[in-house]
């Protein structure tokens, strides 16, 4: 027992009325920012968590030792070629930002740093990157940061013979930029008050941002808007989305034109290359087709069929070079690539060996390439950048992720499992531990999953994550409906007014790894971040009886409430993902599951939770409100700790170093929970 108490948040009643419920929400008064009553109660929360994690000072230097042994930390990354440059980027001991590099694509060329993060970062708590983009002609370079953690993001640009800033300045803009052919010129997207991109504007270099031409701008409050070049150069896509519906307009010339009219659940996406354009679409099956059309031929009557529907496979996106195509494709719950040579009809796949792995292509700048540039990485295998020559087949690794301390993968296992949820659908699930552990005992296990957007856990490497694995944890993923690891329908399966299968998938997870014998309760805890912290914060109030502790990261848990409120960041656009509370039916169901709605009296186990103060995307009050009524109903001597990160958002702390110690953090926070220690 402690000999001090957590934080207890007074209450401060509001009362709620709709569809002719009534209810009162009683920590209300958390979502306060600017009174100081609330600041001092975030910071006792932090002192709390502070005084309880004391005891394991020693043994998170020894682990943030262990994790930072393992990272090559004076670095480079394999350069990029576009146009006459390779860029890359490179990392030194000691420094908490990436150095922004490039070289003539000449022999014995002179590296230049055109732009150095760690500069940039000083005299901030919290520093990070948006765009980073050379103009066409490599002369300026146009880039965009964040200091506080809001994803609101300014743009500079810098000139890159002379070094000097030039006087652009645009404040309040989205991370997306593109260069018109002119070098003198660009197209970015800026924020309405709920931080969504809504806006497009055209900038004349030297001109002040409020001379900007308006090109686009967006009403419905549902979609984003997004502007990019097609990997050809030749076309600008104008891209404005929701969730479930796509609109697309084209400008070669600068005057945008509508290739296809918004309909509502039909999504879409373009590829341009040479005389065609390449149409990914949903309109005859939720897995995507793929089409072609004649790029002055836009009317679908002139559409004609490249690759059907399938239900067995999802078509993930399809990637244009002069001479080649390349589709990105789901089957089985796993990645893969197909290609077709212009003016052939075979395919051709690249396939994969491992039984779970991450793959995805990764720096294809280069339009006329005849090669393909992917990242593969597997539990057992380092990043791995690989250069596959479309032409022979053959497959050329260019690097991969060196892991200093003598990493093993002998030492490892990594097999694919399944769990059958409460409707007899299989559920995939990832294993990943040592070799040689005794299958007779039970172990700890950390169980993580997210679940939602039709966003994919795929199994990728960690070093940081060998700190637990090699002290007998065993390290599971759940790849619960609501992703889209099978395919989108797998996604649809997990969202609106399906929500409750992906908490049930994860229940049953968990259920088959104590079952099978991998875990026992006391052992079993569950990790998930932002969306996914809502998945481990739905599983633990339906059943807080069946873990052993849960690990939340900045945590969706105030369900209700956030969608009831439209003014904040993402609501309004992720109706189609959870619903419109304004229904009567989506309001009932969602209260059904918010995990804030859903607390009642329990054991509950031990939990940390965490938060970022400037948080754009689950508010800080969302975790803070949910701790404190947590503590209020449990009737266990469980601790509940909140961690608050006073100068960050969303992802936690920016500096590689201070993320580091972060996880050291949470995995002393874990092997505290299973006596580890």
């Amino acid at each position: 027992m402690q000999s001090f108490e957590a934080p207890r948040a007074r209450k401060g009643s509001t009362a709620h009325e709709l569809h002719g419920l009534s209810w009162t929400d009683e920590y209300a008064w958390l979502r306060e920012k600017a009174n100081p009553e609330l600041l001092a109660h975030l910071e006792a929360e932090n002192e709390f968590t502070r005084r309880a994690m004391q005891s394991t000072e020693s043994l998170r230097s020894t682990l943030y030792e262990e994790i930072l042994g393992r990272i090559q930390e004076t670095d480079l990354t394999v350069p990029i070629k576009e146009g006459p440059y390779l860029y890359y980027t490179r990392t030194e001991k000691g420094r908490q930002y990436p150095l922004y590099c490039r070289k003539a694509d000449e022999p014995d060329a002179a590296e230049a740093i055109y732009l150095d993060s760690n500069t940039l970062a000083e005299g901030h708590d919290y520093f990070r990157l948006g765009v980073i983009e050379p103009s066409p002609d490599h002369r300026l370079l146009a880039y965009s940061t964040d200091i506080e953690g809001d994803e609101d993001y300014t743009i500079s640009v810098k000139d890159l013979a002379t070094g000097e800033l030039q006087s652009d300045r645009i404040e309040r803009t989205y991370d997306s930029l593109a260069w018109a052919a002119d070098n003198q010129s660009f197209y970015y997207s800026v924020l309405d008050e709920a931080r969504r991109p809504y806006r497009i504007f055209h900038h004349l270099l030297g001109k002040a941002a409020s001379e900007d031409t308006l090109v686009f701008e967006e009403s419905d409050e549902r979609f984003r808007v997004e502007l990019f070049k097609t990997r050809s150069k030749r076309f600008f896509i104008l891209e404005v989305a929701s969730s479930t519906t796509t609109e697309i307009w084209l400008s070669e010339d600068g005057e945008f034109r509508l290739f296809r009219p918004r309909q509502q659940d039909i999504e879409y996406s373009l590829t341009h290359q040479g005389d065609y354009f390449y149409i990914r679409i949903n309109d005859q099956g939720r897995n995507f087709r793929l089409l072609r059309t004649p790029v002055n031929q836009w009317q679908e009557s002139a559409w004609e069929e490249v690759l059907p529907h399938r239900q067995d496979v999802y078509l993930e996106n399809a990637t244009a070079f002069a001479n080649y195509l390349v589709v990105t494709e789901r089957s089985g719950g796993l990645r893969r690539f197909r290609f077709q040579r212009n003016g052939e009809s075979t395919w051709k796949s690249i396939e994969f060996p491992e039984a779970a792995y991450a793959v995805g292509l990764s720096g294809n700048a280069e339009y006329e390439a005849n090669s393909l540039r992917y990242q593969y990485q597997s539990p057992v295998t380092p990043p791995s950048v690989f250069d596959y020559n479309l032409e022979t087949g053959i497959a050329e690794l260019k690097k991969q992720l060196e892991v200093p301390g003598g990493f093993d993968a002998s030492l490892y296992c990594v097999e694919r499992m399944v769990a059958l949820s409460h409707d007899k659908t299989a559920v995939p699930i990832v294993l990943f531990y040592r070799k040689g552990l005794n299958r007779d005992l039970p172990h700890p296990t950390l169980l993580y999953g997210y679940g939602a957007y039709g966003s994919n856990s795929d199994a990728g490497f960690s070093g940081s994550r060998l700190s637990l694995v090699d002290r007998g944890v065993v390290y599971a993923i759940a790849q619960v409906r609501g992703g889209a690891e099978m395919g989108q329908p797998w996604h649809d399966a997990g969202r609106m007014q399906n929500k409750r299968n992906s908490f049930l998938d994860f229940v049953a997870c968990a259920e088959t790894l104590i079952a099978e014998g991998w875990t026992e309760r006391s052992k079993l805890i569950i990790e998930g971040g932002s969306a996914g912290g809502l998945l481990v914060g739905a599983a633990v109030t339906m059943r807080p009886e069946l873990f052993g502790g849960v690990l939340a990261h900045v945590p969706f848990v105030d369900v209700v409430h956030t969608m009831l409120d439209a003014t904040l960041p993402l609501t309004v656009g992720e109706y189609e993902e959870w619903g419109n509370p304004a229904d009567p039916e989506a309001f009932e169901y969602i209260r059904s599951y918010s995990p804030y709605e859903n607390v009642r009296q329990a054991e509950y186990p031990p939990m940390l939770v965490t938060a970022g103060l400037n948080d754009p995307r689950v508010s800080y009050w969302e975790p803070s409100k949910w701790v404190a009524r947590l503590r209020e109903n449990n009737l266990a001597q469980s601790e509940i700790l909140l961690k608050i990160n006073m100068g960050a958002g969303h992802f936690g702390a920016s500096g590689r170093y201070d993320r580091i110690r972060e996880v050291a953090f949470e995995f002393a926070w874990l092997l505290k929970t299973w006596r580890l220690i």
